[in-house]
């Protein structure tokens, strides 16, 4: 299942082979699925569980030695086509005949009547390295509900595509726990899914999990300087406004939006990537954050129309009104910062409104994201140098605790 991509040094002409990395589902399909031998497995994936075109469904199904006994998906669904925030039905596989059970409608965590009968529980779910995305969420439920049935719990490594050297923005604050804060973490952690899951056992960011069976397996020739594009991988789109590698890299911070008025690119094919507000104009946003000479990045004014896009939004904000917005483009991936640049930006346009509270118009959510209250009145009286500067000492404790969970160097 290894493949090679070849890269090509413009002006040397000299091709060599890169491998591509092995995520932990392409590592245990290599093995036949040994460690599972005889088992009755629950999945917990969705659409990014694949091993090369296959998804782990089928491999699983199709191995003489393990029985796929339950099925359970996450936000977005098992084919990740269902919109933010939309409840999810359950169902029944077609191929492997198992229930499939949605953690994102009635229930998000599984319950004992629907882990009875299974041996073992596995997560394999392409993760985009951000707090507020609710797939890692789902794993640690689904790490409670598994100790609770004390079945062993084990996570397929996945990369994280904004690498696992950024860690970036507000550790959650105890009173913003929900299921886009669930654990105590910056908005950027860092880590790999594998690499979550230990941190989260390892130093009780979940009550219940201290006599869980917990077992990774490890992906091959990652390492933590990796962004998505070293990986050699395909991107699969992670949900419907996630469509590219180029969305995810700057989402961490351009989500902070969806608690104003203003858009975040929903209703555009370029989510994130554009943000806009009816009230300012945002060539001169464009204008101010370029004299700042952010790393990594150019801002541009730039005129869209939020529109019904199936299964992306069917309702985005300012729907069909014309948004003179700001624009990101990315020109250094290594050296663009996410978490920074959205608050830089956040912070432009909240003191461009004529009436903060009415651009502000969700502040719980705005602290939900961010993982404190105090963003709020930050924006006011800081400038965002200073508010960024607040949470280093708190990113450089996480970032020392976290390091004993490190798989990759």
């Amino acid at each position: 299942m290894r493949y090679l991509i070849m890269l090509m040094f413009l002006g040397t002409g000299v091709a060599f082979a890169q491998e591509t990395v092995q995520t932990g589902a392409d590592v245990l399909a290599a093995s036949n699925f040994d460690r599972l031998d005889g088992k009755t497995v629950g999945l917990v994936v969705n659409h990014t569980a694949l091993v090369d075109d296959e998804h782990l469904i089928n491999l699983v199904h199709a191995a003489p030695n393990v029985r796929v006994g339950a099925i359970f998906g996450p936000e977005h669904g098992l084919r990740g086509t269902a919109e933010d925030g939309e409840a999810v039905s359950d169902g029944k596989d077609l191929l492997t005949g198992a229930p499939v059970y949605s953690l994102y409608g009635a229930t998000r965590k599984p319950t004992m009547t629907m882990l009875a009968g299974l041996d073992v529980l596995i997560f394999d779910i392409q993760d985009v390295g951000a707090r507020f995305y609710t797939f890692i969420s789902t794993m640690g439920l689904s790490m409670q509900a598994a100790a609770e049935a004390r079945i062993p719990f084990i996570v397929l490594d996945r990369p994280n595509p904004l690498s696992g050297a950024y860690v970036s923005g507000f550790v959650r604050e105890p009173d913003q726990e929900s299921f886009v804060g669930q654990y105590a973490i910056p908005i950027a952690h860092g880590l790999t899914v594998g690499e979550l899951a230990m941190m989260i056992q390892g130093e009780g960011l979940m009550p219940g999990l201290e006599s869980l069976d917990l077992e990774v397996v490890s992906m091959e020739g990652w390492d933590r300087s990796m962004q998505w594009p070293d990986t050699g991988r395909p991107w699969v789109a992670t949900s419907p406004n996630i469509p590219q590698f180029d969305n995810a890299l700057v989402y961490p911070g351009t989500c902070l939006f969806e608690a104003t008025s203003a858009s975040e690119g929903r209703g555009t094919h370029t989510p994130f990537l554009q943000v806009g507000a009816i009230e300012v104009d945002g060539s001169r946003i464009a204008e101010a954050l370029n004299k700042k000479s952010l790393p990594g990045v150019r801002f541009e004014g730039v005129e869209f129309t939020p529109t019904p896009l199936s299964s992306m939004d069917s309702a985005p904000k300012l729907n069909g009104q014309t948004i003179r917005g700001l624009g990101i483009t990315v020109t250094d991936r290594r050296s663009y910062q996410p978490v920074e640049v959205g608050v830089h930006i956040l912070h432009a346009y909240y003191h461009a409104t004529p009436d903060a509270d009415q651009f502000l118009t969700r502040p719980e959510w705005l602290a939900r994201l961010s993982g404190t209250s105090r963003l709020l009145e930050m924006l006011s009286s800081m400038t965002p140098e200073a508010i960024i500067a607040s949470w280093e000492n708190d990113t450089a404790t996480f970032t020392q605790r976290s390091e004993r969970y490190y798989l990759y160097d």
